[in-house]
């Protein structure tokens, strides 16, 4: 099995719908094998979003992103990075697809619900940056 990094935002965690999300991951076919709530710290907020660093959204992303605890994720099943996206929508919930967790829940493009590793090679990076190996469950 495939797994595929998540991270349930801000506004959902502060909106409450977390078990909403994961109801959808799961009712999807992908498993939760790890998952913990954090507040993340500015320099955490820096550290994992640096690719965006020369952005103009930059300093808005870590701002909302250090607002309000988060729950970070790993889901397993098979091909998880594409059928996660799939799951989530488009980043922009006016684009996403009815039914995807964006379209149901997101507030607008930055408040989105929930981010999604965007390849394989990257989920192993963002899961190893908040996850233990003896945390994660097969």
């Amino acid at each position: 099995m495939d797994k595929t990094f998540s991270i349930i935002k801000p506004d959902a965690t502060k909106r409450k719908i977390t078990g909403s999300i994961n109801k959808l991951i799961e009712d999807r076919g992908l498993k939760i094998v790890a998952q913990k709530l954090i507040k993340l710290s500015e320099n955490q907020a820096k550290e994992f979003y640096s690719i965006h660093k020369e952005k103009p959204f930059f300093n808005d992303l870590i701002e909302y992103m250090t607002s309000e605890p988060v729950v970070v994720q790993v889901l397993s099943g098979e091909n998880a990075v594409e059928s996660y996206r799939n799951i989530m929508g488009a980043t922009n919930p006016e684009n996403a697809e009815p039914g995807t967790i964006r379209k149901l829940f997101a507030l607008n493009v930055q408040e989105n619900s929930v981010h999604g590793s965007d390849s394989p090679e990257n989920a192993m990076k963002e899961i190893e940056f908040f996850f233990k190996s003896d945390e994660i469950f097969s």
